[in-house]
Order: C-alpha cells, then sequence, then structure tokens
C-alpha cells in the first residue's frame, strides 16, 4: 500500500467535521434569560423579540428649525426669483408670528388663518399646521416673517410613529444589542430588555513545557501564545474570558483547578494535552468518568489544521469544557470551528456559524485528502461583484497566515487540489466585532 493510500486510509477512521459538531452542538442550550437595564444590554443577545410600546416620534414635531405654518396659507408664495411680482414674478406671502416653540414646550397650542408660529427642530407641532418653512426661505421676521418659497405639503413635519409605529418589531430574538439598538429601544420608551447574559468563558493553556510570555522559546520550552490568544478570540466571539494562565501537567493539579473555574465560568477552554503522545496528560485526565466529576469525550476529527479534539462537562455543576489542540495555528482554528460556535449558541446568538462566501480562487493550492482543510486567505470583493480569495500561508505555517487573513479558505475531505479559477467556499472573519 502506498504512502497515500496510507494516509487516506487513516483519514478515513476520522469523524467528519459536520457530524462532530452536530453531535457537539445538540447537547448545549442557550444561557437563562436576565432581565437587564438598557445601558447594560449592550453587548448581548436577545432572548425574546422586542416590540415598540409607544410610538415615535411620540406625538406631532418640527423637524427643522423654521415656522410652522399651514399649507394653505402659503399657496400664493411662488419660488425665489429676482423678479418683483408687478412683472409676472413669484410673489411672498407674510404670516403673523403668533409666538415661539422649542423642544421643550408642552402647551398645545393652535393656528388660525394666517397665522404661523417661530419652531425648534423637536418642538410640537401646533394644532392645524401641517408645513415647516425653512429659516432661510424667510426674511426671519419676528412679529411678521415673510415666505418666499413655498415647501411641498407636510416639509418639514415629523408625524407621529412615523419612524417606528407602535407595536413595530424593533429586534428579534437572537440579536446582538448595538448602540444604535440601544437608542432604538430608549426612543421607543423601552427601559429594560430581556437578554441572554455574555457567556463567562475561562481560558487554561496546559503543559510542563510552557512558559509565559516576554522570552523566546529555548529547547524544552514553550511559550504560551495560545491562552493569550484564545483569550482575545473569546472576548472577539462576545464572551466575557478570563485567562488562567498555564497549568502543568499534574493530573490533581489539573482537575483541581478546572472544578474551581467550574464556580465563575459558563465555558472553559483547554489548550494543549488532546492527542494520545506521552506528555499529553489532559486528555488522560479528563477521559476518566469519575461519578460527580463530569467527562469528556476525545475524537479524532476530520480537520486540518488538528484532529484531536474534546468536548464534555467538568465539576458537579456540568460546566462545559472545549479541549483545543497545542499547536498555535491548530488551536485558532479549533476555536473557529468547534469553540466559538459553542460560545455563540450559549450566548442565544444567531446565526451560530462565521458567514460564508463563494469565492474566485486565485492561486492553486493543494490539500490533504480526507480533512476539511481551513486555510487562511485574503478576500477580496471584485468590481464587477463577486469575490476573490488569495491562500496565505497553512500547514505549518497556519498562525502567521492566521495574522495576516480575513477569511478561512475550506477545502473538503475529498479535494486534494483546487485550481487557480475555481470557486470556492470562504468564511469570513470579522474582527470588528
Amino acid at each position: 500500500m502506498t504512502a497515500t493510500a496510507d494516509a487516506e486510509a487513516a483519514a478515513n477512521e476520522l469523524m467528519p467535521l459536520a457530524e462532530y459538531l452536530g453531535r457537539v452542538l445538540r447537547r448545549l442550550r442557550a444561557l437563562p434569560p436576565l432581565d437587564l437595564d438598557l445601558t447594560q444590554a449592550h453587548g448581548n443577545v436577545l432572548a425574546g423579540d422586542v416590540y415598540a410600546p409607544h410610538p415615535y416620534p411620540a406625538f406631532d414635531q418640527a423637524a427643522i428649525d423654521g415656522y410652522a405654518a399651514r399649507w394653505e396659507d402659503l399657496a400664493a408664495a411662488g419660488r425665489i426669483g429676482s423678479h418683483p411680482a408687478s412683472e409676472g414674478g413669484p410673489r411672498s406671502v407674510r404670516l403673523n408670528v403668533v409666538g415661539d416653540l422649542g423642544a421643550a414646550s408642552w402647551r398645545p397650542v393652535r393656528l388660525t388663518p394666517g397665522t404661523c408660529f417661530s419652531v425648534a427642530a423637536g418642538a410640537p407641532l401646533p394644532v392645524g399646521a401641517d408645513v415647516v418653512v425653512p429659516v432661510h426661505w424667510t426674511d426671519q421676521g419676528m412679529a411678521t416673517v415673510e415666505i418666499l418659497h413655498a415647501p411641498k405639503r407636510g416639509s418639514g413635519v415629523r408625524r407621529a410613529g412615523d419612524e417606528l409605529p407602535m407595536g413595530r418589531l424593533l429586534a428579534p430574538s437572537g440579536t446582538y444589542v448595538t448602540p444604535p439598538m440601544v437608542a432604538v429601544f430608549a426612543a421607543a420608551g423601552i427601559g429594560h430588555v430581556v437578554v441572554r447574559p455574555s457567556p463567562r468563558v475561562v481560558v487554561v493553556a496546559t503543559g510542563d513545557e510552557l512558559v509565559d510570555v516576554g522570552r523566546p522559546s529555548q529547547p524544552g520550552q514553550v511559550v504560551d501564545a495560545n491562552s493569550h490568544a484564545l483569550t482575545a478570540a473569546a472576548v472577539e466571539a462576545g464572551a466575557l474570558a478570563y485567562r488562567i494562565g498555564i497549568c502543568d501537567d499534574d493530573p490533581e493539579g489539573l482537575r483541581g483547578l478546572l472544578e474551581d473555574q467550574t464556580l465563575r465560568a459558563d465555558l472553559i477552554i483547554t489548550t494543549g494535552g488532546t492527542g494520545t503522545g506521552p506528555g499529553d496528560m489532559l486528555r488522560r485526565v479528563l477521559a476518566r468518568r469519575d461519578p460527580g466529576r463530569g467527562a469528556v469525550e476525545f475524537t479524532d476529527v476530520a480537520l486540518c489544521p488538528g484532529t484531536a479534539l474534546g468536548f464534555g462537562t467538568v465539576g458537579g455543576e456540568e460546566v462545559p469544557v472545549v479541549c483545543l489542540p497545542g499547536e498555535p495555528g491548530a488551536a485558532l482554528i479549533g476555536f473557529e470551528v468547534l469553540a466559538r460556535p459553542v460560545i455563540q449558541i450559549l450566548a442565544g446568538a444567531e446565526p451560530v456559524f462565521r458567514p460564508s462566501v463563494k469565492a474566485h480562487l486565485l492561486e492553486t493550492v493543494s490539500s490533504p485528502g480526507g480533512l476539511r482543510e481551513f486555510r487562511p486567505a485574503h478576500v477580496a470583493e471584485r468590481r464587477g461583484g463577486g469575490y476573490t480569495v488569495q491562500p496565505l500561508a497553512g500547514g505549518p505555517y497556519t498562525l502567521s497566515g492566521l495574522a495576516e487573513a480575513n477569511g478561512l479558505l475550506v477545502l473538503g475531505e475529498r479535494v486534494t487540489s483546487a485550481a487557480a479559477g475555481s470557486t470556492v467556499d470562504v468564511l469570513l472573519l470579522d474582527r470588528r466585532r
């Protein structure tokens, strides 16, 4: 049997990624909802549809600074011009200014024929007014005002409920609360919303070989890049993330540390020790099914880079735990395909997965058969529509490729080579969240 055939046979023994994700994600439920003050709701996910309890604007109001008038009184005014009315040019209309209204005015007033009110933007509209003339279309008079041009009926006016009528769906369940959404809720009279809390995520790096950042690696030492990167990735996914740091390969110390973290975590992410080598202590410790302590199942998945992933629960509270590989590039890819969807489900967010597009491949790439490869890539929109994708460094150089990437090129299990010019799937990495 050839080396290629051996590799394909080994890959056939791995669980397909889609099947694995289905098994894991079906076990999860969103965190219980909370009723939060509007100022605390930003960044959380709505646990139910939100409807407008009141119209917005709440009352008829002036949209601009000017003069609130009856359009019938202005109908005689023509367009601004240089010819006097005696020569057939535009005619002006003069109205009596009977008062001033600001945004804080509250007494109801009514217009009578031939009169108007000087109004500020946001002021309540006088009863009978159906137009606000901009200041620069007048002589800006105080007792009387000359209207040089008649706007269209309804110009400069905002009617109650024009923007948001009462009962309008403001935001559906499962969406993140954004700053503009907070403004909409407040304007509609909403002071509290029911949301899913942001998941509390604890990140632990495991391995006797790990050392803290700030110095280069030496033989027998590896700088802990993973816990820092995964904590940042969890925050980017919308979680409240805490980096615990490095845990040595001590079975009791490892188990005790994880159980302690169940008191503060909705999800624990570990990195390192997921393989079957002599130093992979985490897999041996967490795979034991101890009563009352939970257990983690480790699975060899048809994924590149990194095939060994773990998922289960720890502690009496059965807090979910995701175990990612120790190689930094594989850890970050594992986060994207497994940990990030877990966070989204706990947060009640929709959709769970990154958005994807079809893109025109700019360079021929090869891929290991039998594995679903996620390769760093740069995605760009084409001027005529659609997308192009440029592959970046993958394989052993995935980490450096990810630092430049704004997308992940996805090559399926049956793909061993994708030719330049072919159409491929790309996950979009939105780095703004």
